[in-house]
């Protein structure tokens, strides 16, 4: 899978506030469906689908104990998501630089007009 699929099915799964809650609860340690639905207002089945996303994504992967399929966080699912972000601040940063430099110029450039106006 190419990375930007990766990127979009990770910014997909991070869309909905459920599955970044899970993703949250992730974060203290793996935890089963019952585990996870006992910390919801949700059924199993519907934390099941949110646990598809999130393993379709690259965010979660999902072992096997017994009849227990406990979920881990999975850090490195995150680092497109990261990268993309990091990029796209460095680019907006310059972009409002370039934009504060050029209003700066506008005004002074204004203001001398408007005094040798007057």
């Amino acid at each position: 899978m190419s990375t930007d699929d990766r990127l979009s099915l990770a910014f997909a799964a991070l869309a909905d506030p459920t599955r970044r809650a899970i993703l949250q609860r992730l974060g203290a340690g793996e935890a089963g469906v019952v585990e996870l639905a006992e910390a919801s207002t949700l059924t199993q089945p519907a934390i099941t689908k949110h646990l598809k996303v999130l393993e379709r994504a690259g965010l979660i992967q999902r072992g096997r104990d017994g009849q227990r399929r406990p979920a881990r966080l999975v850090l490195e699912g995150l680092f497109p998501v990261d990268d993309w972000l990091r990029r796209a601040h460095a680019e907006w940063s310059d972009r409002l630089d370039r934009l504060e430099t050029h209003l700066v110029v506008q005004s002074a450039a204004t203001e001398v007009k408007e005094n040798t106006s007057a």
